[in-house]
């Protein structure tokens, strides 16, 4: 189980008490400290630049992409490094250049840490796109240098050829194809540190009621896995309307069946060397957290979870960092994680507006 310090129970208490705020009733395990690294409005997914530029994405709002430069540093500043496009949610960094995904577009801004960063530039124009549900794109380079950003069905639940997928392509957009498929709605993806696999967050379906299906943290070891999506739920529940599509045996099953509408968001693997040795190589999830579910069954997600692996099997999934609900209100809701260059963990979250670094003091 994972033990919280007396302390920090004390203060959530006295959050609660007095009207909680963050980070000061945020809830780590014994030895951990939360700090909140930067305030910026509407904090989503997370890229780190050559020269310490900590770029965060929004997905609401005017549009905004921001750059915290010297995030590291004494002194972070947050800058706007771009404004007015449409749900710039996902991003990247590779040489120099920050990626921004829109829901039909790939933007490129090359010399992006510089002083005077160049105007975006289309890299894609033409992602599928059927309505604003599940458009909202997340981007990562692979191991391969391939530029990876999933296509989320248009609906709740439905068959629509071209959606529900993962592409990857070459860095100018050329070479695209399809590499999994069977995705209802993934907002954030990473690669094993070791294996070089990729591994990702899967959104259920919703209106099958409180407690179903599960969402999903799934792994992908090569290209062409089909996961599911519409026909089967969890890789174990057929889909009351479609679940004539595909067979469940069929489908690729989670490694790690989440929690029931926790919107499983951005992940990361441990790699720093700060925390103890039994986080290396371990999963974190940002649980962005529920809507799907009745006022009496409560709220799920609203927190960091950590799935615990022995090779590609998890043998334990568990809380390590909440506190970010009061009762039902939701105070603040994790988006993305990062490991940064000490070893910290950085958490985005976009209700509170700010990046948390979440250290190891003992």
């Amino acid at each position: 189980m994972t033990r919280f310090l007396p302390a920090l129970v004390a203060t959530l208490a006295a959050a609660v008490s007095h009207g909680a705020t963050l980070p000061d009733n945020l809830r780590v395990p014994e030895g951990f400290k939360v700090e909140v690294l930067a305030k910026v409005p509407g904090a989503r997914s997370m890229a780190l630049g050559d020269r310490g530029t900590l770029f965060v994405s929004t997905q609401r709002g005017g549009g905004n992409v921001y750059a915290v430069r010297d995030a590291f540093g004494p002194a972070p500043r947050v800058e706007t490094v771009a404004t007015g496009l449409k749900m710039p949610n996902g991003i990247a960094f590779r040489e120099g250049a920050l990626y921004i995904a829109e829901p039909q577009r790939i933007l490129r801004i090359a010399g992006a840490e510089g002083v005077a960063p160049a105007a975006p530039e289309t890299v894609v124009a033409d992602l599928p796109y059927k309505g604003m549900l599940h458009s909202w794109k997340y981007l990562g380079f692979g191991p391969d240098g391939k530029l990876y950003v999933p296509v989320g069905a248009p609906c709740n639940v439905c068959d629509e050829p071209g959606f529900a997928a993962i592409l990857r392509m070459n860095a100018d957009g050329s070479g695209r194809e399809v590499f999994a498929r069977g995705i209802r709605n993934t907002v954030g993806f990473t690669w094993h540190p070791v294996t070089g696999e990729l591994w990702f967050t899967d959104n259920g379906r919703d209106m099958l009621g409180d407690d179903a299906p599960p969402c999903e943290l799934n792994r992908a070891p090569k290209p062409g896995l089909d996961f599911g999506f519409p026909y089967c739920h969890g890789g174990s529940i057929p889909d009351p309307e479609l679940g004539g599509l595909g067979s469940c045996k069929a489908a690729v099953p989670p490694v790690q069946a989440l929690g029931p509408h926790v919107a499983p968001l951005g992940l990361r693997f441990y790699t720093g060397t700060m925390f103890p040795k039994e986080y290396r190589n371990q999963v974190f999830i940002a649980e962005h957290g529920s809507w799907n579910r009745s006022k009496a069954a409560g709220k799920t997600g609203h927190r960091v979870a950590l799935v615990r692996l022995e090779g590609d099997r998890a043998v334990a999934y568990e809380t390590f960092m909440d506190g970010f609900l009061d009762g039902d209100t939701a105070l603040g809701r994790p988006v993305d994680i990062m490991v940064a260059p000490d070893g910290a963990l950085l958490v985005s979250d976009d209700a509170g507006g700010a990046i948390y670094r979440v250290s190891y003091v003992r």
